[in-house]
């Protein structure tokens, strides 16, 4: 198959893609798991190492001056890249997992008290969805999960009926159950579901519910506005946006 221009000019910034595997040409259709790495991004991370090597934030000489203004850069760069006025609210991590973990352990854990719920819904990844077992499983939380959209009998169109949520919530007022989090993928990794978030999180925080969006599989696939989403934390990776692995 004859590949079109703009389909040659992509596959020339990828150097993997310059593989053959069993006589082709390498086709990679693992983005979901992993990305693989441009041209862009391999010089940056040798540049980095032949010219700026430095710990961040440690020193005054010029290497650790350096490495800490590419550093803070990166900061300021991602959080336009996903409508954060402060880039001071960035958090780096590992990727998306550590993130989840980090709320999971460090915000939500300690708030939790015994009859309180954490929410996820049926399409979560396990990263998004492990924490919250462990958490409510050591404070005697209840972990509540908000159910596919059954299209007839006991099938389902993969979706979320917005609905619902609104009345999972309210049951758990009238139950006088807590919601301490909300925790949504904005992209399933299984199903390719988009999910409304802004409209989501406009139906929690309308209960008072605090939102944790996993971003993973989406800040590579669609536009982000996490001003307009409105969500209270935001997680995701940067190797499934083409960037390196252990970053988040």
């Amino acid at each position: 198959m004859q590949n079109s221009p703009l389909t040659a000019k992509v596959r020339a910034e990828f150097p993997i893609l310059k593989r053959e595997i069993h006589g082709h040409p390498l086709a990679y259709l693992d983005n979901a798991a992993t990305t693989q790495k441009p041209n862009c991004v391999i010089d940056a991370l040798v540049n980095f190492y032949k010219k700026h090597n430095s710990n961040v934030s440690r020193g005054v000489y010029t290497l650790a001056e350096e490495a800490t203004e590419i550093y803070e850069d990166g900061r300021e760069i991602i959080s336009k890249y996903i409508g954060v006025a402060d880039s001071g609210k960035i958090i780096f991590s590992s990727g998306t997992t550590e993130s989840i973990n980090l709320v999971a352990s460090a915000w939500v854990q300690p708030k939790l008290k015994t009859g309180d719920r954490i929410m996820v819904t049926e399409m979560e990844h396990h990263s998004n969805l492990v924490p919250w077992q462990l958490v409510a499983q050591s404070c005697g939380a209840e972990l509540v999960y908000w159910p596919l959209n059954p299209e007839s009998g006991n099938c389902s169109d993969g979706r979320l009926e917005l609905q619902k949520l609104d009345e999972l919530l309210a049951q758990s007022v009238k139950l006088k159950q807590k919601v301490q989090l909300l925790a949504v993928t904005a992209v399933s990794n299984v199903l390719g579901t988009v999910n409304p978030i802004a409209e989501i999180v406009k139906i929690a925080h309308a209960h008072g519910v605090p939102v944790l969006v996993d971003a993973a599989q989406a800040a590579a696939r669609m536009q982000i506005d996490v001003s307009a989403w409105d969500c209270d934390f935001l997680a995701f990776s940067g190797h499934k946006i083409y960037g390196p692995t252990g970053i988040g």
